[in-house]
């Protein structure tokens, strides 16, 4: 079985500058996030900001052979999840022949949105990685660790309530101890 998804957005690490795209199911509000490279994320947004590019791109190339050869891109499916690694692939009408190509999760996605073609994936990915929106967590339940939980701000509150800021008065008078 497969969930139908759209492209949320397409966003970009702080910290590393690496880029992941999110998707989001159509009949509900999970959400699953795939990181991606720096070009293939530029494919994606060109074509939904409809930008126009002076040349075709690689995937606009892959486009206009498929159109070529009489073929029609019927969908792209994510198809699984494998030690951290997406799989994807392209579903081609050729000729009344329908054929099945390996891809990336990220070349697969910027060919849909070239063609207009409709985004699934496996619901067992979806249902092994996808999230949902951080309000709805919590209130579903309260977080016990990981990063930017309840409980790492709370610590950083008690942190910094105890530092005595007394301390740092007049002490840019003060010339640094040696």
């Amino acid at each position: 079985m497969q969930v139908e998804v759209t492209i949320e957005s397409i966003r970009v690490s702080l910290i590393s500058q690496a880029r992941v795209v999110i998707l989001k199911d159509v009949d509900s509000d999970r959400y699953l996030s795939i990181w991606i490279g720096q070009f293939e994320a530029e494919a994606i947004m060109v074509t939904l900001q409809e930008v126009e590019v002076a040349r075709p791109m690689t995937h606009d190339l892959l486009k206009n052979t498929i159109l070529a050869l009489g073929g029609h891109v019927e969908r792209i499916v994510i198809t699984d999840l494998r030690e951290d690694v997406f799989y994807g692939r392209i579903f081609v009408e050729l000729h009344g022949q329908h054929l099945e190509i390996d891809s990336r999760p990220s070349d697969a996605l910027a060919l849909a949105v070239r063609v207009h073609a409709p985004i699934y994936v496996d619901s067992a990915v979806m249902d092994k990685v996808a999230s949902l929106p951080e309000t709805e967590i919590e209130s579903e339940s309260e977080p016990t660790s990981g990063s930017g939980s309840s409980a790492d701000l709370g610590a950083f509150e008690d942190f910094v309530d105890s530092l005595d800021l007394g301390d740092l008065e007049g002490s840019e008078d003060q010339p640094p101890e040696q």
